[in-house]
């Protein structure tokens, strides 16, 4: 699962930075070579170090730019699988290399298992697809393409300057953090060009030709910054260097592979079952198919080279700075096709095997409610973290649902227990407005689209009205039934009759503009709206049979016409709030809207 950029507050990136620090103090200023070069320890500390930092932010720059440019698509994309797995392989690939992010595909993934809207075989499909996508990283920074690095930055940096459409701006950023990453490229290659004679250096590069020795290191640095693309960045500008071989660099591509499963098993940490069993396959895949192709490294490499561009004419070093990087970034690509390839028909076995590892157990109702879909990990690309929120607030509407399905029993029959865990339910309600609430703004603060804007004040006042109805239940509803009962007050069953008629009318009114809402289906929020003649009919005919029942000869006839009409009035309070929850799905319509104070 590798991430495009480390973890924001990376301790792994301060201890490489903190590193690199004690590494030039303890180092002597300057160093000799035996060909008589000095090596300044300080100047090659500073380029690779901040190479890397440019490296790596102009990665993060690119990703945004794409995401950006075509992140509200991913999630349509991948919404839309279907149970071939190869469907699922080709659109991992496709998405992750757009988005430059297995982490982000993978958290989308998991979402999609836990509400049960794909399978976990359908998932590792996706996963393996994501695995080849990330290695368009690789590929990109092999090519040999430095000279025009600042050409390309200069380029980006006119598209945002002047750019006057948000979508050149974002292309022009894209641009921009292409050249950063081949800048950051080039000066940390030129920052060990010195170590091509230093002997010390060369011993260990010697070293980490022994696979064990290159999957170890490479596995602690990408477990350290969380990032495989970074390992890759730093292995690629030492080939182009020629400062290690192609069986070196397939031990550290390995090793890269592994260690970026630890930003996978972070990410899993407190999460459900189905997100354990994700990571646990994600880990499976990688650690077998290192066992499985270490054994054959040399003769792998002799593949990849029969595969790869040669240069004619170079000898010795020169020969392996010229061949090497792209020897690695393909051997990288065709360990993952292969894993995908090889993995892919077994996936119904894996997921049985990772539901084995990690079975289901019987878990204890929290005391508290959670939220089920909102993900921090998606903030920072909107149009996925909308589309969890949104899916939050169908949860906020069920349980509403739920607690307006529960209500009508209790108002007009029910216990003052009963009362009482109605109006304990909005309790839940409450919290997971809060949640809600609080995730929409943490979105808000991103940088958003004016589409993206309406949105999340779409879903804000979609949470607010269902929070509110949950309020009119508690506090009026639930008051309505107590005074019922302390008045001794029997609704008679010609009287449920018609409350029932106007209940199940409001209760079609809410399913409609939740599936409004949860679906972004217009023509259900314009069911609602079209319901509002028929409401306003029933309303009236309600009110003639209560004025009939005020006149009649029985006890209590006024607590009772008071009660029932409470009754009434809450519910047409609700339908007014369904109303509003529909309004923000039928923009669209060309039917003209009543003023609001109409309703």
């Amino acid at each position: 699962m590798t991430d495009w950029y480390p973890v924001k507050n990376s301790p792994g990136l301060l201890a490489i930075g903190l590193a690199f620090l004690v590494w030039l103090v303890a180092l002597p200023a300057t160093a000799a070579t035996p060909a008589g070069e000095s090596i300044e320890w300080w100047s090659m500390g500073m380029q690779l170090f901040g190479g890397l930092a440019i490296f790596l932010f102009g990665m993060e720059q690119m990703a945004e730019a794409l995401k950006k440019v075509a992140g509200n698509r991913m999630k349509t994309i991948l919404g839309t699988l279907t149970t071939n797995r190869l469907m699922g392989l080709l659109t991992g690939t496709a998405v992750t290399a757009v988005i430059q992010s297995s982490s982000v595909t993978t958290v989308m993934l998991v979402g999609f298992v836990t509400a049960g809207l794909m399978s976990l075989s359908q998932a590792i499909g996706v996963i393996l697809g994501a695995d080849i996508g990330t290695t368009i990283t690789a590929q990109i920074v092999a090519f040999k393409v430095t000279k025009y690095a600042l050409l390309l930055v200069g380029v980006g940096f006119v598209m945002i300057f002047l750019g006057k459409k948000e979508t050149t701006r974002h292309y022009g950023t894209l641009v921009m953090g292409l050249g950063m990453i081949f800048f950051g490229m080039g000066i940390m290659s030129t920052g060990m060009k010195p170590l091509r004679s230093y002997e010390p250096f060369i011993n260990l590069m010697q070293q980490v030709s022994n696979p064990v020795v290159g999957i170890l290191l490479a596995t602690a640095f990408t477990g350290l910054v969380q990032s495989s693309s970074a390992t890759m960045g730093v292995v690629i500008a030492m080939a182009m260097q020629g400062l290690i071989s192609l069986e070196a660099g397939i031990a550290l591509a390995l090793g890269a592979n592994i260690g970026t499963c630890v930003t996978a098993g972070l990410a899993a940490i407190g999460k459900p079952r189905e997100a354990i069993r994700v990571a646990v396959a994600h880990v499976t895949f990688k650690i077998v198919g290192v066992l499985l192709i270490v054994w054959f490294i040399p003769s792998f490499a002799e593949l990849v080279r029969s595969i790869s561009p040669a240069e004619a004419g170079l000898t010795g070093i020169d020969r392996l700075a010229a061949e090497t990087p792209r020897q690695i970034a393909n051997a990288h690509t065709i360990f993952n096709v292969g894993i995908a390839f090889l993995f892919m028909p077994l996936a119904p076995l894996f997921a049985r095997f990772c539901e084995w590892v990690v079975p289901d157990r019987p878990m204890a109702e929290p005391v508290v409610i959670r939220p089920k879909y909102l993900d921090k990990e998606l903030l920072s690309t909107p149009p996925l973290a909308l589309d969890r929120a949104r899916r939050e607030v169908g949860r906020l509407g069920d349980r509403v649902d739920a607690m307006l399905e529960a209500s009508l029993p209790a108002m007009v029959a029910g216990t003052e227990e009963d009362l009482q865990e109605l109006a304990e339910m909005d309790s839940d309600i409450d919290i997971l407005h809060g949640h809600i609430v609080g995730y929409l703004g943490q979105v808000s603060t991103g940088e958003l689209t004016s589409e993206q804007s309406g949105e999340v004040m779409e879903l804000l006042q979609v949470a607010n009205h269902l929070e509110q109805i949950g309020d009119i239940i508690e506090t009026n509803l639930v008051t309505t039934g107590r005074h019922r009962i302390e008045e001794g007050v029997v609704v008679s069953e010609a009287t449920r009759g018609v409350i029932q008629r106007y209940f199940d009318e409001v209760s079609q009114a809410f399913k409609a503009s939740i599936k409004a809402v949860r679906e972004q289906d217009r023509e259900a929020a314009r069911t609602v709206k079209r319901m509002k003649k028929d409401m306003a009919s029933l309303a009236e005919e309600t009110a003639r049979y209560e004025l009939g029942r005020l006149v009649a000869d029985e006890p209590n006839r006024l607590q009772t016409f008071t009660r029932e009409m409470e009754m009434i009035e809450s519910l047409s309070r609700i339908y007014r709030m369904c109303r509003k929850i529909a309004r923000t799905q039928w923009l669209e319509t060309q039917e003209p809207e009543l003023p609001q104070a109409a309703e």
